[in-house]
């Protein structure tokens, strides 16, 4: 097996075997990496891998929104779809305008949402060794 397949096996199983919180926290790192890739394909005249990264980023946000509970969330779920989609009308605007400034005003939202989960993330995971000592 090659190298690069096998690095294919080893992710799949790390998507596979994680916890929600964990996965939540790829997709963010995903969306964030997909971002600070279309900045520098911008910066280096790169339009086709630019919109690549743009599609992905626009995928797992739409993701974020379609995966909100209103139910169980409230108007935190309500909130944060109207950040998620002022993300995505950014991210479009960067991608048909050039503007790396958009890019970077989403990067800065999506990584203090990332760093906010990740605290829930880890204070659950916390709680959930306690309760089973």
């Amino acid at each position: 097996m090659s190298n690069l397949r096998q690095l294919e096996v080893y992710k799949e199983n790390q998507i596979a075997t994680a916890d929600p919180g964990t996965i939540l926290l790829m997709l963010y790192e995903g969306a964030i990496d997909s971002l600070k890739r279309a900045n520098g394909y911008l910066a280096t005249g790169n339009m086709a891998e630019k919109g690549k990264c743009i599609l992905r980023a626009h995928d797992i946000i739409t993701q974020f929104v379609a995966s909100l509970d209103y139910e169980i969330g409230g108007e935190l779920a309500h909130n944060l779809e109207g950040l998620y989609r002022f993300m995505l009308d950014q991210i479009l605007l960067a991608n048909v305008e050039n503007d790396s400034s958009r890019l970077q005003q989403v990067i800065l939202l999506l990584s203090t949402l990332k760093d906010g989960w990740e605290s829930a993330v880890v204070a659950q995971r916390k709680n959930a060794a306690q309760g089973a000592t």
